[in-house]
C-alpha cells in the first residue's frame, strides 16, 4: 500500500514538473549578425527598433525607424511602456555593452523577443544599410581610393569618437606615425564625420575595423584592435 502512494506521488510531481516546464518565461534575447537582423525587421510590419546609444550619437545618425533610449534616459519608462512586449524588439549600439544591458531588463519586464545586432551601428551602415544622417561626408569614396592609390604604405584607421575600444588605437596609430614616417600614411576615418565613406566601402562590420594597404592592395584587415604594432611592423618588415 505505501509502495502504491509512493509512486502515485512520484506520478504526481513528476507531472506538476512537466506541466511547469511547459508554462516557463519563453523570452529570450539573441545578438544576430547583420542579415538575420535585418531579414527580421523587414519581416515586421511595424518594426520596434532601439537605438541605445545616447542622444547625440542618434542626432548625427541611426537606423530609420529606430526610437532612442537606454537605462539612463529621463523617459525610459515611458519609452518601455510604448512598446509592445509581444512583438520583437531589435536594439542597436556602437558595440553590445548598452545593448546587452537594455536587452536584459526587457527580459525582465516580460518581452519575448529581443534581437542585439552584432557589431551596432558600424555594422548596420557599414553593410550599406540604408540610414538617417545630417551630416555630407568629410571623405568620399574617390578620394578614399586616391589616397591608397597614390601612396604605397597606408593604415586606414574606421571607428567612432564614442566607441571606447577606438580611443585605445590613437596612441598606437602615434607611435606608428613616428617610427614609419612618410613611408606609413594613417588615414582615420570616423562615423561623425564620414558616414557615408563607411557605407561605401561596405567592409566594416565592427568599431575599430582596421586596414592596411599596399601597392592598393589589402595587406590585412581586422575586425577590432588585436596586436595592431606588430602586425603592421611584421607586415613592413616582410616587404
Amino acid at each position: 500500500m505505501k509502495t502504491k502512494i509512493f509512486k502515485n506521488s512520484f506520478t504526481i510531481v513528476f507531472f506538476l514538473l512537466t506541466i511547469s516546464g511547459f508554462s516557463q518565461d519563453k523570452s529570450s534575447s539573441s545578438i544576430v549578425l547583420l542579415d538575420a537582423f535585418y531579414a527580421k525587421i523587414k519581416s515586421q510590419k511595424s518594426p520596434q527598433i532601439i537605438d541605445a546609444r545616447g542622444t547625440d550619437e542618434f542626432a548625427l545618425n541611426h537606423i530609420e525607424g529606430a526610437v532612442n533610449f537606454n537605462l539612463k534616459s529621463e523617459d525610459y519608462e515611458k519609452q518601455v511602456a510604448a512598446l509592445n512586449p509581444s512583438q520583437p524588439v531589435f536594439i542597436y549600439s556602437i558595440a553590445a555593452y548598452r545593448s546587452g544591458l537594455l536587452s536584459t531588463e526587457l527580459i525582465k519586464k516580460g518581452f519575448s523577443e529581443v534581437y542585439i545586432l552584432d557589431g551596432g551601428i558600424a555594422s548596420w551602415i557599414g553593410g550599406g544599410k540604408s540610414f538617417y544622417t545630417n551630416l555630407k561626408s568629410k571623405l568620399t569614396l574617390p578620394e578614399y581610393k586616391k589616397i591608397i592609390a597614390d601612396n604605397n604604405y597606408v593604415l586606414v584607421d574606421i571607428g567612432s569618437k564614442y566607441c571606447a575600444t577606438c580611443k585605445t588605437v590613437k596612441p598606437i596609430l602615434e607611435n606608428l606615425r613616428t617610427q614609419y614616417g612618410e613611408k606609413l600614411k594613417i588615414v582615420q576615418i570616423e562615423l561623425e564625420e564620414s558616414p557615408q565613406v563607411i557605407a561605401d566601402l561596405k567592409t566594416v562590420k565592427v568599431f575599430p575595423t582596421l586596414i592596411l594597404y599596399q601597392n592598393g592592395k589589402i595587406v590585412f584587415k581586422k575586425d577590432g584592435l588585436g596586436d595592431l604594432k606588430n602586425d603592421v611592423d611584421v607586415a613592413l618588415a616582410a616587404k
